[in-house]
């Protein structure tokens, strides 16, 4: 499969810009790349972005995760791999990316408190971008299909 529009950039050359600026924002240390990594999987995998989904996966592998820490993601919640912090941050992305069904509060006081726990005003600020650029990317990933080739 190709991507439907295989070279975005020629006709957006500022995607390259922006997801450079994202990038360093992200990248500001204040939240570690793995937490970063898993928010990115776990969103793909709740919008169901396999290219999403394969990329993160093999970032994470590449920055030296166990397979079981990649494989719990998926059902992070009663997996005993993840850090007090990390559960937060991905309590914070289902909150984001999956709907209530009742159509409550997507982000609750009571999560945003857990969050807050754990990561200081610029590391939530910064896992704010975090999220917001995964929905970003995902929408990307959804509508252009890229084919996924492995670095």
């Amino acid at each position: 499969m190709t991507a439907r529009i295989p070279d975005a950039h020629t006709y957006l050359p500022e995607i390259q810009e922006l997801a450079g600026t994202m990038v360093r924002a992200i990248g500001n240390g204040s939240v570690p790349p793995a937490t970063t990594s898993l928010v990115y999987l776990r969103a793909g995998q709740l919008v169901g972005s396999t290219y999403q989904v394969l990329r993160h996966t093999a970032d994470l592998r590449g920055a030296g995760e166990s397979e079981e820490r990649i494989a719990s993601v998926a059902t992070w919640r009663d997996a005993p791999c993840f850090t007090a912090a990390e559960q937060a941050a991905l309590a914070l992305t289902d909150a984001v990316f999956r709907p209530d069904a009742r159509g409550g509060v997507r982000v609750p006081d009571a999560l945003y408190a857990e969050v807050a726990e754990h990561y200081d005003d610029k590391a939530r600020a910064t896992l704010m971008l975090v999220l917001a650029s995964a929905g970003f990317w995902m929408s990307v990933a959804l509508i252009n299909r890229p084919a996924y080739a492995p670095a």
